[in-house]
């Protein structure tokens, strides 16, 4: 089971339904994104506020390459948001795993699913998963 999803530059892109719609059964799912400058978080799906702030957050946290403080960074050919967008997703998970039961996701009632863009420019990113 795969996922492709659309982004078009840094953010918080849920698509907890589109897990929901396509899992059944009972396991753990393992969830893996195959790049490597997004994240997979489990995060509030309550309040946008909390992925603007997570946004806000990492990107004072890893500013892009041109500002003054990452003036050492030597990765930047695809732009200065190159190597920030890899440090950001060695920081967070690539990975996530949730428990299924009866083809229901176990996840808390605020918790959705989430990559997180850390790229400027649109990109399509796949998403593989595996219950067991």
């Amino acid at each position: 089971m795969d996922w492709v999803i659309s982004t078009n530059g840094p953010g918080l892109y849920e698509f907890t339904d589109e897990v929901r719609a396509r899992v059944s059964g009972t396991g753990v799912l393992t969830l893996f994104v195959q790049h490597t400058s997004c994240s997979l978080l489990i995060q509030e799906n309550a309040d946008p506020e909390v992925r603007d702030d997570m946004q806000a957050f990492f990107e004072r946290l890893v500013p892009p390459s041109d500002h003054p403080t990452m003036s050492y960074l030597r990765h930047t050919y695809e732009g200065p948001d190159d190597m920030p967008a890899h440090i950001k997703a060695a920081m967070l998970p690539v990975s996530l795993s949730i428990p299924v039961v009866d083809g229901r996701l176990q996840l808390g009632t605020w918790q959705g699913i989430y990559l997180f863009e850390h790229r400027a420019m649109a990109h399509r990113r796949r998403v593989v998963g595996m219950l067991r």
